[in-house]
Parts: structure tokens; sequence; C-alpha cells
């Protein structure tokens, strides 16, 4: 016996199985964001008063400019999957659903590029 109404079962609504996916996928970007975001505040408030010469080869160290890629791809990451949330909570209109959806995950992907880009360029060069 299914708990779905005779007219969910016609319309196919129901479960799209990819709800548990998202749930981790947002647990885990907001546990490897933990110690990165420590991290990354130690990192500015340790060069805060540093010259531009050594806050560009500090940042060129290996180590500091994966944390620091890493920092950046996870709270990209992390950022669009709860501004997914809530547009698929609160955006009924699914024109503008699907748009908004579009426009932040677009975002998200243009944002996460270009701070991996200049970190590299720092980082090798």
């Amino acid at each position: 016996m299914s708990l779905r109404s005779p007219l969910g079962r016609v319309r196919g609504l129901g479960s799209a199985k990819e709800g548990v996916g998202h749930w981790w996928a947002q647990r885990v970007t907001a546990i490897a964001l933990a110690p990165l975001s420590i991290f990354f505040v130690g990192l500015v408030i340790y060069l805060m008063n540093d010259d531009y010469t050594t806050v560009r080869l500090t940042l060129a160290n290996p180590f500091v400019a994966i944390l620091l890629m890493s920092f950046v791809v996870s709270l990209f990451y992390h950022g669009q999957l709860g501004l997914q949330t809530i547009i698929e909570d609160y955006v009924h209109a699914r024109s503008a659903e699907v748009t908004l959806l579009l426009l932040v995950k677009f975002a998200a992907f243009l944002g996460a590029l270009a701070s991996v880009l200049a970190l590299a360029r720092i980082a090798l060069t």
C-alpha cells in the first residue's frame, strides 16, 4: 500500500531521491568550513600589518595556497547549496525558481573559478 494519493501517483509527485545527497553535501562542506574558516581568520590576523611582498610570499606557499583554495571552493559550494534550499522552499513561481537557481549556480561557479585562478596566479608567480 502506498502513502501517495492517486493524484500524486498520476502526476509522478513524490521523492526525487535527491534530498539525501544535497543534505550530505551541505553537512560535509559545513564540517570542512569549520577548520578552514579558523585557518583563514588566523591567516588574515597574522598578515594584517604585513607589507604586500610578505603577503604575496605567504600566499605563494603551496600549503597555504591549497588550504585557501579548499576554503574558497567549499565556501562557494556551501553557499550555493544553502541558497538553492531557500529558493526551492520560498519561490513558488516555477520560471522564477529555475531562473534564480541557474543564476545562483552560475554566480557560485564564476566566483569560485575567479578566486581559484587568482590564488593560482599568486602561488605560481
